[in-house]
């Protein structure tokens, strides 16, 4: 790495991100390495003034711009209790996508009535626990959805159809739900016969439509043509124009800002959708990415041609290299500036946990603090326990304070649903 590339690599991390005199990193005013030392590693830290500043550009500017709006935290990108409750104080509104993330948010403070609940096959126990916690918006993907809710609502509520607006964003094909035979949503011609169904329906009231086209779009022309496909389905109320919107991983990635997204998104509007309606949007990824980091402490190196670099996370704490082959970006905590080109894996029995192929680290050694960034979204989500890992901690930092908000999985924890036999030898 060159001096250039380390301030490339601080534009990958939190805004309040610096490197001090001594060539150590910090992060909300917090030294990593003292992080590490203190909470121990793997750890995820959040940068809290990072994602109050996000949620406040993507709700003010969707607001400035179209004034019945409101933004929507997509909660799958990261499904934690202190994450809800600082959406909830800034006051967006959440969508859930099953009844863990439903208990979550109102654990978190978030008022019902602002939440949207997603779900391709939701379960009657999931509707009711939403309908009984006065959830505002219950998304209809299927037929059986409105079935449910007519046999669980007794009072009225809310819905939006979701349907295939058959754009395709140019992203991995696991994560694109905009086209033509998705699993997502009703495509024409059942969409019609849902709308004609809620409009005839005494105790859904169908407030207009929904579409999502994807995750991690670097554009905006797809999100464009999308809007557009919603106004040939008639004219209705609300329309919820989804997330989707992409995030810088690597010094290569140029996505969108959310003032060019939201301002893409309402321009489309303004030209096909009905002035008087309001507008939800949803982000999730670009909400948290960037104000996440994971610390990493190295356990092993092999040399060789690549020459290893191990350290004690891998996939249990990052899946999304092996699922979808996101590139990340990293460096040694007190050496940003690197050189030595290596393979970083992680401590699992697999042979695809490589976290980052040819990264350029500087002179790494056995007990060194890695920091891979822009880690906030999806890899707290995705966490699990293979090989026993113990899942991270979760640090919240600010103002050179750190706050443990999530503590660090024990063994006993691994015990705690197991049921005794009744079987005596």
């Amino acid at each position: 790495m060159s001096a250039v590339e380390a301030k490339d690599f601080l534009g990958l991390l939190p805004t309040s991100s610096q490197i001090e005199r001594d060539g150590e990193l910090t992060v909300g005013g917090c030294r990593l390495s003292d992080l590490a030392k203190e909470f121990g590693t793997p750890l995820w830290v959040i940068d809290e003034s990072n994602l109050r500043s996000q949620a406040q550009r993507f709700n003010g500017t969707l607001q400035a711009l179209w004034p019945k709006s409101r933004a929507v935290f997509a909660s799958k990108a990261y499904p934690c209790t202190a994450v809800y409750e600082v959406m909830a104080q800034e006051g967006l509104g959440v969508d859930v996508a099953g009844g863990g993330e439903l208990a979550l948010a109102l654990k978190g403070g978030v008022d019902p009535a602002l939440m949207v609940q997603h779900g391709n096959a939701k379960t009657e126990a999931e509707l009711s626990m939403a309908v009984s916690a006065g959830v505002g918006t219950i998304v209809i993907d299927n037929f059986d959805d409105i079935d449910r809710l007519e046999r669980i609502v007794s009072d009225e509520q809310g819905v939006l159809i979701r349907v295939v607006p058959g754009v395709r964003g140019d992203t991995h094909d696991a994560i694109s739900t905009g086209q033509e035979g998705s699993k997502f949503g009703l495509h024409r011609a059942d969409a019609e016969r849902a709308i004609a169904r809620l409009n005839n329906s005494d105790r859904l009231r169908l407030d207009g439509l929904h579409m999502h086209i994807g995750s991690q779009i670097l554009e905006t022309e797809p999100f464009e043509a999308a809007v557009e496909a919603l106004a040939s389905f008639g004219e209705f109320d609300v329309y919820d124009l989804g997330g989707g919107l992409g995030v810088r991983y690597t010094y290569g990635d140029h996505p969108p800002t959310p003032e060019e997204w939201v301002g893409a998104l309402v321009s489309a509007a303004k030209k096909f959708l009905p002035h008087h309606a309001r507008l939800l949007i949803e982000p999730g990824r670009a909400m948290v990415a960037q104000s996440g980091i994971t610390l990493y402490r190295v356990t092993t190196i092999k040399h060789g041609t690549p020459t290893f670099v191990g350290v004690d996370g891998g996939m249990a704490d990052n899946l999304d290299v092996s699922l979808y082959g996101q590139r990340f970006e990293a460096a040694v905590v007190n050496r940003v500036a690197g050189h030595d080109v290596v393979d970083l894996v992680g401590r699992h029995c697999e042979s695809g946990d490589r976290l980052i192929e040819g990264i350029s680290l500087n002179a790494p050694v056995v007990g060194d603090v890695v920091v891979v960034a822009a880690t906030g979204a999806y890899t707290y989500t995705m966490q699990n326990n293979y090989n026993g890992a113990l899942k991270p901690a979760v640090v919240f930092v600010s103002d050179g304070q750190a706050h443990l908000r999530v503590r660090r999985e024990t063994y006993d924890d691994f015990f705690l649903r197991d049921v005794a036999s009744a079987v005596r030898k």
